[in-house]
């Protein structure tokens, strides 16, 4: 005897039929915020940023050999892995007195249009995020030294930030003249 049993297309069909019924939408795609990527560092007591792509690395201060005739902010060169790095003192460069190397100092190189170069700053706070929304187009420091490198600001919610631009100081005629 021959059972009228369904036909496998048939079944198909009827899985396919509930399946469409009881089918949740695709979630809709939202376009992501890009992050805005920087360094944090210190300086001066202030809290600054430096834009992500603009430091080649971070180092610990190392041996530094001074280098005559050159002006009191220039700490003196390094041996990076075989390259000779100068190490500028920022405190110095911007108010005229060098700061003390601690524990927590820093060298941000900065690698910009020729200009490989490192600067020391009181300390790292590491990387930080922040989306478009956060961004002020106005720098929040008010500081007249740091003025002509400040590019803009970003507010977390708790403090203000505002961003220094190592590209800028790179480019700028009174740090590339280090002779005294």
């Amino acid at each position: 005897m021959i059972h009228d049993a369904p036909n496998p297309f048939q079944q198909l069909v009827v899985l396919e039929e509930s399946f469409r019924h009881h089918a949740q939408p695709l979630p809709r795609r939202v376009a992501a915020e890009e992050p805005w990527l920087g360094i944090g560092f210190r300086i001066a007591g202030l809290d600054l940023l430096v834009p992500l792509p603009e430091v080649v690395e971070i180092l610990t201060p190392p041996a530094l050999s001074r280098v005559p005739g050159a002006r009191g902010w220039v700490r003196g060169l390094a041996n990076v892995r075989g390259n000779l790095l100068p190490v500028m003192d920022l405190h110095g460069y911007l108010y005229g007195q060098v700061s003390h190397i601690s524990a927590r100092s820093r060298i941000l190189v900065v690698d910009h249009e020729g200009i490989y170069s490192g600067l020391l700053v009181a300390e790292v706070l590491g990387l930080k995020h922040f989306a478009p929304r956060q961004h002020l187009e106005r720098p929040p420091a008010d500081d007249q030294a740091l003025q002509p490198y400040l590019v803009a600001g970003f507010d977390d919610g708790e403090r203000q930030w505002s961003v220094f631009s190592l590209h800028r100081l790179a480019v700028t005629p009174r740090f590339l003249q280090v002779a005294v």
